[in-house]
């Protein structure tokens, strides 16, 4: 079991020869800390922490190394002046830190026999003073290493006081990757299971084809035209896919019925968007709830004339309005057993018709804009002939 030296009671820091006081150290520790406890994505916690080490520390550089038990190796997830890559787990100080069981600190790397000069003469880097820090799960399982390098100081040198300060880090760091670690195992499942359940919502309908790989593709594509940050991006192309999963409630007579529904079809129709958001709406995890809300709100119109509830313009969800460009775009531009693919010009000209309509303004705008990506992707995933 690794121990780290911040177990038991947590002394206060000494004064080095930085100059800086430890009340300005613990000061940019708290502030990191607040960050830290609100993050869920793992590498983006990983960043955090290693930029609050290396702050705190007053570091050159500090990466974070990870353990991975299947392959018995450690690989970097937060690296600095280190390509992203892994090594054996016994391998040079990390390897050491983890046999032993214990942080190392070197203050004079030139004259210390356990540092290997190898990686300085491939990189042209200088380490000076270097310390090695293990951190651990809540029972004390090894998750992983800190590397912290070059004291930005006038010595150049880290002393017992800085790796003090570092167990600090390392027993908070280990606690928050671990519940991290967690949540992202949860939402994992969640994303495999939504991937499943689309591919029974495809098969089921004999008139969809790709539709919903090219749904997801489109919303991802739109939400990134828009700004959307990335992750945002590729939660809304996890859960697109589910806009239609209300769907399984509907008998087939109806789901695969040629030609325009009747009133009464179409009424019970319209009851996947409440069967799809019933589905998911229980859940707390991210992924199910967006789900939910997609199910729920695609078939919603800018003016407010959509179903199931009328909502408006930024009441509608920007899941459900980027789904609702992308699901129309493709349900015109894609052949179906009851019609023929319409042309892209006329595909085009409805969207500008339905602009501040059906459809969110900046939407179709954004649309237009990424039309050659859209069609490439309509080109890569299109149905094979002779599929209707």
């Amino acid at each position: 079991m690794l121990m780290s030296p911040s177990e038991g009671t947590v002394k206060r820091p000494e004064p080095s020869n930085t100059g800086v006081k430890p009340e300005e150290q613990l000061r940019k520790l708290l502030e990191s800390v607040g960050h830290i406890a609100e993050e869920r994505s793992v590498p983006r916690l990983i960043e955090l922490i290693r930029d609050m080490a290396k702050a705190v520390l007053i570091a050159d550089r500090c990466s974070v190394w990870v353990l991975d038990w299947e392959y018995d190796e450690f690989y970097t997830v937060a690296s600095e002046g280190v390509d992203k890559v892994r090594i054996p787990s016994q391998s040079g100080l990390l390897g050491l830190a983890l046999a032993q069981g214990k942080p190392i600190l070197i203050a004079d790397a030139a004259t210390d026999a356990r540092f290997d000069p190898a990686s300085d003469k491939r990189t042209g880097y200088r380490t000076r003073s270097v310390m090695v820090m293990p951190f651990q799960d809540k029972d004390g399982e090894p998750l992983g290493c800190f590397q912290v390098t070059n004291k930005l100081s006038a010595g150049g040198v880290f002393n017992e006081a800085d790796l003090e300060l570092l167990g600090l880090v390392a027993s908070y760091a280990g606690k928050a990757l671990e519940a991290a670690m967690l949540d992202y195992e949860a939402e994992h499942t969640q994303r495999e299971l939504i991937l499943k359940l689309g591919e029974v919502c495809e098969s089921r309908s004999k008139d969809t084809g790709q539709h919903v790989r090219r749904v997801a593709e489109y919303s991802y594509v739109l939400a990134k035209q828009i700004g959307m940050p990335l992750a945002d991006a590729e939660l809304l192309k996890t859960v697109s896919p589910m806009h239609d999963v209300g769907k399984v409630s509907i008998p087939d007579s109806i789901l695969n019925k040629p030609g325009k529904l009747s009133d009464e079809d179409f009424a019970l129709m319209k009851l996947h968007t409440d069967v799809g958001h019933d589905i998911f709406k229980n859940s707390k995890g991210r992924v199910m709830s967006s789900a939910a809300v997609v199910a729920w709100q695609h078939h919603e119109k800018w003016n407010g004339q959509g179903y199931p509830r009328g909502i408006a313009g930024e009441q509608i969800h920007i899941f459900a309005r980027i789904t609702a460009v992308a699901d129309v775009f493709d349900a015109l531009a894609s052949e179906r057993v009851y019609k023929r693919a319409w042309d892209i010009d006329k595909v085009v000209k409805l969207f500008e018709e339905e602009r501040g309509k059906h459809f969110d303004p900046k939407l179709v705008d954004a649309l237009m804009a990424c039309l050659p990506e859209i069609l490439e992707i309509r080109e890569q995933l299109n149905d094979p002939p002779g599929f209707f």
